[in-house]
């Protein structure tokens, strides 16, 4: 499986990439998600704002499969 670079992207960005490609991105970034939840539950996480960042970027990119 390949890795996508996928952080920081815009809403227009996104609109432009397969679907196939976007499902992807999702289960990766929930993933991801699921990771920093055990990190800040262990007192490990630094930056906690990761956390609402990954779970806007999944619904940006729900928001656009839907539509």
């Amino acid at each position: 499986m390949r890795k996508v670079a996928h952080n920081n992207m815009k809403a227009k960005e996104l609109r432009q990439r397969p679907k196939e490609e976007l499902a992807m991105i999702i289960k990766e970034s929930r993933e991801k998600l699921c990771s920093l939840r055990f990190d800040s539950a262990a007192k490990k996480l630094k930056k906690t704002d990761e956390i609402g960042k990954l779970k806007r970027e999944i619904a940006q990119i729900l928001t656009i499969l839907n539509n």
